[in-house]
């Protein structure tokens, strides 16, 4: 079985977003509104309540100090403070109902493969890419809006 971690955005980056009203690395103003979509929070991984939970819209490059192109885009974290989605808790199960786009690539930037992924088998394709030994993450995207959900990184052990 290959173990593998689920990297969701430090909580330093959420509370400094949170308190700033600003996107890291970058500056741009963040935007406040009520949920209008499922998400993910990027830090808790869980789906939004639609109409109930307010949520913060900033840019965000989740591969800053990783790689060496940016990849800046638009992510959603709760407005209120939430826990970080555990790196060993598996595939989130909130995400597990939404199709994605799972990208798998080699460092450098390099795409390996790529997989679209209906809803509920999302952790056995991750082991599929992981297999190969020539990917060294995953990225997740909703398959929908193409937007940054998180990213998968294989791990010796859990």
């Amino acid at each position: 079985m290959i173990h593998y971690r689920v990297v969701a955005i430090p909580t330093e980056v959420a509370a400094q977003v949170r308190v700033s009203g600003k996107a890291p690395k970058y500056g741009f103003p963040t935007f406040i509104e009520v949920a209008t979509g499922y998400g993910p929070c990027r830090h808790c991984l869980r789906t939004f309540d639609v109409g109930i939970e307010s949520r913060v819209l900033f840019t965000y490059d989740p591969f800053d100090g990783i790689e060496d192109v940016p990849l800046p885009g638009p992510v959603f974290i709760h407005a209120a403070d939430c826990p970080r989605y555990p790196e060993t808790a598996g595939y989130p199960c909130d995400m597990k109902s939404h199709a994605a786009i799972f990208s798998g690539f080699a460092r450098g930037q390099r795409l390996v493969t790529q997989a679209r992924v209906e809803k509920g088998n999302h952790e056995d394709v991750v082991h599929q890419i992981l297999q190969n030994s020539d990917v060294d993450y995953i990225e997740v995207r909703d398959r929908n809006a193409g937007c940054y959900d998180f990213r998968i990184e294989r791990t010796s052990q859990i």
